[in-house]
C-alpha cells in the first residue's frame, strides 16, 4: 500500500468506445481537486483493446481472468492502493467530477458512500423505465425491510468507501448481485453508510449493456433472500404455523359455519398440513443461519447464540418427545371410543378429528427430535 488517498476504479469488458473518456474524466477530477490518487481498470478479458486504450490515458491495468462483474471489481479493490476507492461502470453513464461530494463523507468517518440517483438526476434515456419504476425500487425496499439499510439507491453503479473495511467483508459474488452484496453485508457488520446525489446519463455504448433486467434482478433478489433467513424462512414459517394451530384449534371440536360456508374435516387436515409445513421452515431457518454464521455468510447474533443456552439438543429431544406422548395419548383415546362402540363403524368425521392430530404430533415429534440432532451437529464448532 501506499499513501494515495484515492484509487478510482472501473470494471471494464469490451469498453473501447468509452473507455478513453472515463480515464481522462477520473485523472481530470483528481488533478482538478488536488487529491493524490490513481485510476485503476480491472478488465475481465476485453478483446477489443481496452487495456492499450486503458493504459494510454494513464490508468493502470489489473486483468482479472474471472468473467463477471463482481469478480473484476473484488480484483480491483484489492489491487487498489488508495485508502478511498471510488468506484463506477467505464460506459460513461457516471460523472467521475462528482468525487468531491464523496471524500469528504469519507473524511467524515463514513465507510461507504453510495450515490443517489434519484435524489441527484436521472437523465432522459438513462435508465429504462422497467429499472425506474419496478426494479430499483423495489430491491431497495426490500434491502431496506431485510437489514435496516440507511441509504434508498443501493444499486448505483458510483459508490466511495474505505478499502480496509470493505476489503474485510470477504465479498464473494461475481456478478451484478455484487453491489447487493456490499451493502448488506457493510450493514450487517455495522459500518456507516450514507448517500450523496449524483447523476446519471445515457451511456455512450453503441452496443447492448452487460446488465440483464430479469436474470440480473432475480440474482438480486435471490441474494437479498438467501442472506436473511429470518425472512425467507423464520417470519413465513412461524405465521403459517400458527395460522394452521389456530384453525386446527377451531376445528377439531366440530364443524364451524360461517355465513354460507360450513368448514370441516377436510379444512382441518389443510390447517394441520399447514402446521407441519410451518414447522418445517422454522426448523430451516434457524439451520440457515447456523450454517452462514459458521460458513461466514452471515455475522454472528448475539441474541440469537444466547437462544442456545437455553434450547440445546436435549431440550429439544424432551421436546419431540413430549409431542410423541401427545400423540400416543390423543391416538389412545380414539381407540378408547372405538372400543365403546364395539370396534365398529364410526362416524370418519369424529374419528378423523381425532386420528389427523394424533398423526400431526407423532410428525411434529419426529421434526424435533431429527432436527434437533441435525442443529446439533451443524453447531459443533459453534463454540
Amino acid at each position: 500500500m501506499s499513501d494515495l488517498t484515492v484509487t478510482i476504479l472501473m470494471p471494464c469488458l469490451n469498453e473501447a468506445e468509452t473507455l478513453a473518456f472515463c480515464v481522462r474524466q477520473a485523472v481530470t477530477a483528481l488533478r482538478d481537486n488536488n487529491v493524490e490518487g490513481e485510476v485503476v481498470v480491472a478488465d475481465n478479458g476485453s478483446t477489443d483493446g481496452s487495456q492499450k486504450i486503458a493504459t494510454d490515458e494513464g490508468a493502470r491495468v489489473v486483468n482479472v481472468p474471472t468473467r463477471g462483474y463482481g469478480a473484476a471489481l473484488i480484483a480491483g479493490i484489492e489491487a487498489a492502493r488508495g485508502k478511498y476507492v471510488l468506484m463506477a461502470d467505464a460506459d460513461a453513464s457516471y460523472h467521475f467530477e462528482h468525487l468531491p461530494r464523496f471524500l469528504p463523507k469519507l473524511d467524515e468517518g463514513y465507510d461507504l458512500v453510495m450515490g443517489n440517483r434519484f435524489s441527484g438526476s436521472i437523465e432522459p434515456g438513462a435508465m429504462p423505465p422497467l429499472h425506474r419504476y419496478l426494479g430499483n425500487p423495489v430491491l431497495s425496499s426490500i434491502g431496506r425491510i431485510f437489514f435496516r439499510i440507511p441509504v434508498r439507491d443501493f444499486h448505483c453503479g458510483l459508490r466511495a468507501f474505505r478499502r480496509d473495511p470493505i476489503l474485510a467483508l470477504n465479498l464473494r459474488t461475481t456478478g451484478m448481485e455484487f453491489a447487493s452484496e456490499m451493502v448488506v453485508k457493510s450493514s450487517l457488520a455495522g459500518l456507516r453508510m450514507t448517500e450523496v446525489p449524483t447523476t446519471l446519463s445515457p451511456d455512450g455504448r453503441s452496443r447492448p449493456p452487460h446488465l440483464r433486467s430479469w436474470r440480473d434482478g432475480w440474482r438480486h433478489l435471490r441474494f437479498l433472500l438467501l442472506f436473511s433467513p429470518r425472512w425467507l424462512f423464520l417470519i413465513p414459517g412461524v405465521v403459517t404455523f400458527f395460522v394452521g394451530v389456530l384453525l386446527s384449534l377451531w376445528l377439531i371440536p366440530g364443524p364451524q359455519t360461517v355465513g354460507r360456508w360450513t368448514f370441516d374435516v377436510d379444512t382441518l387436515t389443510y390447517a394441520l398440513g399447514l402446521v407441519l409445513i410451518g414447522a418445517h421452515i422454522s426448523v430451516f431457518a434457524v439451520s440457515a443461519r447456523v450454517f452462514g454464521t459458521q460458513e461466514g455468510f452471515l455475522p454472528p447474533n448475539p441474541k440469537f447464540e444466547r437462544i442456545f443456552n437455553y434450547i440445546n439438543l436435549e431440550v429439544g429431544l424432551l421436546f419431540g418427545a413430549a409431542f410423541l406422548l401427545l400423540g400416543m395419548g390423543i391416538l389412545g383415546y380414539a381407540l378408547h371410543i372405538w372400543h365403546g362402540a364395539g370396534f365398529g363403524n364410526l362416524s370418519p368425521q369424529r374419528m378423523l378429528r381425532l386420528t389427523l392430530p394424533s398423526a400431526t404430533c407423532f410428525m411434529l415429534g419426529v421434526e424435533a427430535i431429527f432436527g434437533s440432532f441435525f442443529l446439533s451437529l451443524l453447531g459443533m464448532n459453534r463454540r
